[in-house]
């Protein structure tokens, strides 16, 4: 699909379909709409009448346009109260079109949006994302593609020049586009060893460093904690480590670190009926989003060294199976009692820390579908952040704006390290149910020393069953562009 800026007005566009966005309650037409709607014949004003259309956002109207026009049809986008805009209403107003687009299997569309905060950028690049992302169709495991007419070219009316944003849109809407085929695809297709392939792949394409710690290299490393919990698969453990290093001196250094569990059976403690055992494939969603970053990073090449770590494994059932009681010693020497084999994210993350706090880099954020006590506290669309280095909480809180992902800071509450204390090692691996999201960053805590630090928990936001917003059902490729923005500021 061909996606560009132009600087066309609104009544001189032609092609199959028009797309317009107003503001709820400010749906009178005025200036050049006025003209529009007469050189159509009053069809906006007759389809904004007859659909009963009030602006409301995610909101949306179409029509057939009389003969002799220069377009085919027109349409109406809402985008809720005009002092309310944000980029991310762009964004989903622009998927709203999209896919306006491919239901009325129009071919040429053009698409006319406000521009936020005088930034015509920003605007541009939001616009480009909300359509890439919108008309991504995972088909892989269907029999038969999709048919019918597609799209072949979107213009976005009221900018020129905007070569450059778009390019930054597609490469970064391609990165989120990997993190959710990872995340949607089986765990009969995405293993540890198809993890380290696609790390592999992105290292190859966009010059990248690459090293795979195979069993042996982390048995040497001391990484127990990881290495207890992949001990029970038959697939082999790889700890990967991409890192993107600009030409030049670079600016600053940071890495991330994304929780890599391609299937979680809960282990010995197995999830039992009602547990959502058969989504446990998006387990790996934290690693997804690392590798995602990944490729947008590599392709958008920053003046930024980046280091992208996930420990990647399957937490399985066997005769080799860790048991609940059993006492495992992390790469940093601290010993923790299993007391729970389906707490086994915060043991791979463990050993990930504790490896990645010694590359010397300014800050690090860890990111993992960790725990279901953060849904729970912050529901499906919003994940959680924990730290005590408020220029990362500042960082990060600007950045996951800008891409209209939601955050909320939560405590690190000391007092509650009392629940994961043990009596025959250093901690548990869980503590008590109340504040299980918190205990689980106080854990991770211990394996971090010396590096600025942060922890996403995004079990909740990395999934979504049905169409929404800019995501489609599947995997949402959470928080891909929250962690690019983080790098790129």
């Amino acid at each position: 699909m061909d996606l560009r800026g132009i600087n066309t007005p609104r009544l001189e566009w032609s092609g199959d379909c028009l797309v317009i966005g107003l503001f709820e309650n400010a749906i009178e037409l005025t200036g050049d709409l006025t003209e529009l709607d007469q050189h159509l014949s009053g069809t906006l004003t007759e389809l904004i009448a007859e659909a009963e259309f009030k602006g409301k956002e995610g909101s949306s109207a179409v029509a057939r346009v009389g003969g002799g026009s220069s377009i085919r049809k027109i349409a109406v986008v809402g985008l809720g109260k005009a002092e309310a805009l944000k980029l991310d209403t762009l964004r989903r107003g622009a998927a709203v079109a999209a896919r306006l687009g491919k239901k009325e299997k129009v071919k040429t569309l053009g698409l006319s949006l406000p521009t936020w905060n005088n930034d015509a950028d920003l605007t541009l690049q939001a616009i480009a994302e909300g359509i890439e992302l919108a008309l991504h169709q995972d088909s892989r495991f269907k029999s038969e593609d999709e048919k019918g007419l597609k799209l072949e070219q979107i213009e976005i009316l009221g900018f020129s020049d905007g070569e450059a944003a778009i390019a930054r849109a597609r490469q970064i809407s391609l990165g989120v586009i990997l993190a959710r085929e990872l995340v949607s695809a089986p765990a009969n297709i995405v293993t540890p060893i198809t993890m380290a392939a696609a790390a592999e792949a992105i290292a190859q394409e966009y010059g990248l460093e690459l090293q795979i710690l195979e069993k042996a290299d982390c048995e040497k490393l001391g990484m127990g904690a990881f290495l207890g919990v992949a001990q029970a698969s038959e697939l082999p453990p790889k700890f990967i480590h991409l890192t993107y290093r600009p030409v030049g001196t670079p600016r600053k250094k940071l890495a991330i670190i994304g929780k890599g569990l391609t299937f979680d059976s809960g282990g010995l403690n197995i999830k039992g009926a009602g547990s959502g055992i058969e989504m446990m494939k998006t387990d790996m969603g934290g690693a997804a989003a690392t590798l995602g970053a990944a490729k947008a990073i590599g392709a958008i090449k920053p003046d930024v060294e980046v280091h992208f770590i996930s420990a990647v494994t399957e937490n399985m059932i066997s005769g080799h199976a860790m048991h609940p009681g059993d006492i495992l010693t992390a790469s940093n020497g601290k010993t923790i009692e299993v007391n729970n084999t389906d707490a086994e994210g915060r043991l791979t993350l463990a050993d990930a820390l504790v490896y990645t706090d010694k590359l010397g880099v300014d800050a690090m954020i860890d990111l993992a579908t960790l725990t279901g006590a953060c849904v729970v506290a912050l529901g499906d669309d919003i994940a959680g952040i924990w730290t005590e280095d408020e220029a990362i909480a500042s960082q990060f809180s600007q950045a996951s704006e800008l891409a209209g992902e939601k955050f909320w800071r939560m405590p690190i509450e000391e007092k509650y390290f009392e629940g994961l204390k043990s009596v025959v090692a250093d901690m548990k691996n869980t503590g008590p149910r109340p504040g299980g999201a918190i205990t689980a960053t106080l854990f991770l805590k211990q394996f971090v020393k010396d590096t600025p630090w942060a922890h996403l928990d995004v079990a909740g936001p990395v999934w979504t069953d049905k169409e929404n917003g800019y995501n489609n059902a599947g995997g949402t490729g959470y928080p891909v562009r929250s962690l690019v923005n983080w790098v790129l500021g």
